[in-house]
């Protein structure tokens, strides 16, 4: 058959994204579906329904990976994959990885009904906890996947209740026995909501990341001294919180400080005891760094680290800190970017080479397999919060691409 005009179902991929919003829903449109919750085993369950409708191999590995494979015909050669993940961030949006497994599916679904044979096989993932809102860090099961990561540290990653991935995994009933080691694989595509405003700005379909950012990702922890807010002095005092606050700031200074092209973010922080009339005597926060420029990131934490220790010792909090986790910045596949430019033009979809900003599994993919991301536009550039949104027809419009480079990969021979 030939495959150039095969289009995917634009109205089925809607409906299909709709039905998974409809867990974890929020009343400000988005989804909460953190890891290894109910929703997301909810989820999980729905997307095998539909895997095995289609009559694939499904098989979910130690970490809770799903994979879903058509065969080809040779089953000899490495697949063409293709995945992000089901999980989201507290009150995220219903586009942010769900469209990177619902796109794949939608794939496979106009593969199936057209009868569409393809010289390899073709597979489907989703990617456990790759949003590391619940169990930090991000993309931890790609990581294990790829090697990168080990698989006990994982399991023992415990959220902020006290709650191990490993126990989680078990309690809904996802930790497979397939070992989660990686397998040779032909090309990787990621498909993806862009998470920022370029696409929208520059009024361009498709993007085409030559690839990821550095992630990396710092724990802190301060102590101080808990007492009366009222009868106690000000002079003399141990505020945890007061240290906090005037190391947050100098994460905030930190790009314009350093002079180069990087973000850093304070996203979460726990303050203790948490009373009002209760001097903090414990906090922790978490630093965000990333930069295109690995050595521009590292010399940045290390000007912020002196800082940190410096701004401790003047308050009289003890500091403890924790570098969590550090991906160095991933370029992808020369070719793979370009199959995606040139797929886009000959579908007649306005196209732009670009970077991402925002971590993905296709970091720890591209270690290990030739790799490819399709950026859709996000509407104000909003992402990770429930107002994000795309339109349906860029969500069709980049599921058209994925078919096609997905088909191209496919019908390449060993």
């Amino acid at each position: 058959m030939d495959t150039k005009n095969l289009r995917v179902n634009g109205k089925r991929l809607q409906q299909t994204l709709e039905e998974m919003a409809k867990i974890g829903a929020t009343p400000g449109g988005g989804v909460q579906r953190l890891t290894l919750t109910d929703e997301d085993k909810r989820a999980r369950d729905l997307f095998i329904k539909w895997l095995k409708e289609l009559n694939l191999e499904v098989t979910v590995d130690e970490m809770g990976n799903i994979f879903g494979k058509r065969a080809g015909r040779n089953n000899d050669l490495a697949p063409v994959l293709s995945g992000s993940h089901i999980d989201s961030q507290p009150k995220g949006g219903r586009f942010d990885g769900i469209l990177g497994v619902m796109g794949p599916l939608e794939v496979l679904r106009t593969l199936h009904e057209n009868e569409i044979e393809t010289e390899r096989p073709v597979a489907i993932v989703d990617w456990t906890n790759e949003e590391g809102s619940r169990f930090a860090p991000a993309m931890v099961s790609s990581g294990v996947w790829a090697g990168a990561l080990e698989r006990d540290w994982a399991y023992d990653r415990t959220d902020i209740n006290g709650l191990r991935f490993e126990d989680e995994l078990i309690r809904i009933g996802y930790k497979g026995d397939v070992p989660a080691e990686k397998w040779p694989i032909h090309a990787y595509y990621e498909y993806h909501i862009e998470q920022g405003p370029i696409l929208e700005r520059e009024k361009k379909i498709i993007g085409a990341p030559k690839g990821i950012l550095c992630l990396h990702w710092y724990d802190i922890y301060l102590e101080g001294e808990a007492n009366q807010v009222g009868p106690t002095p000000m002079e003399g005092r141990h505020d945890a919180l007061c240290a906090a606050a005037e190391m947050i700031l100098r994460v905030n200074r930190l790009p314009k400080k350093m002079g180069g092209n990087m973000v850093a973010t304070v996203g979460e922080i726990q303050n203790h005891p948490n009373s009002r009339n209760i001097i903090p005597d414990k906090v922790h926060f978490t630093v965000d760094i990333r930069s295109w420029d690995d050595d521009l990131a590292l010399r940045a934490w290390d000007d912020l680290r002196k800082d940190f220790e410096e701004l401790a010792a003047g308050r009289g909090c003890p500091i403890r800190i924790e570098e969590t986790w550090r991906v160095e910045h991933s370029p992808f596949n020369e070719d793979l970017v370009q199959r995606v430019l040139d797929t886009s033009a000959e579908l007649g979809y306005s196209n732009l080479r670009m970077v991402s900003g925002a971590g993905h599994d296709a970091s720890y993919m591209n270690q290990i397999a030739p790799t490819a991301m399709i950026f859709v536009p996000s509407i104000d550039g909003r992402s990770h919060v429930e107002v994000e949104k795309t339109t349906w027809e860029d969500c069709e419009a980049g599921a058209n691409v994925l078919l096609h480079c997905m088909l191209k990969s496919a019908q390449e021979g060993g």
